[in-house]
């Protein structure tokens, strides 16, 4: 079983940067996919980032440039650092964990807004 709390959301201005952070329980961290997803209200949620227990990476087309995930396995964590934000990233963000079972965090929210 694995759970997933997501920290870091927040206010920030267009043009703004925040880091969000999704500590991980468990002992096999390391063995996961772990994922960054966003859902706006209305919207569907959608993949933002990912990386791979190996390190690869792959982001959405919208955030290509602007978004880097990463993954700290030492400490069961995984960041997502969201830079040059617009209004349309303001969203519920979540992180999931991916093995043979799907974990899913409570989400956190960034709203983009002046």
């Amino acid at each position: 079983q694995v759970q997933l709390v997501e920290s870091g959301g927040g206010l920030v201005q267009p043009g703004g940067s925040l880091r969000l952070s999704c500590a991980a329980s468990g002992s096999i961290f390391r063995l996961y996919a772990m994922g960054w997803y966003r859902q706006a209200p209305g919207k569907q949620r959608e993949l933002v980032a990912g990386i791979s227990s190996g390190g690869s990476t792959n982001y959405a087309d919208s955030v290509k440039g602007r978004f880097t995930i990463s993954r700290d396995n030492a400490k069961n964590t995984v960041y997502l650092q969201m830079n040059s934000l617009k209004p349309e990233d303001t969203a519920v963000y979540y992180c999931n964990a991916n093995l043979a079972r799907v974990y899913w965090g409570q989400g956190t929210q960034v709203t983009v807004s002046a």
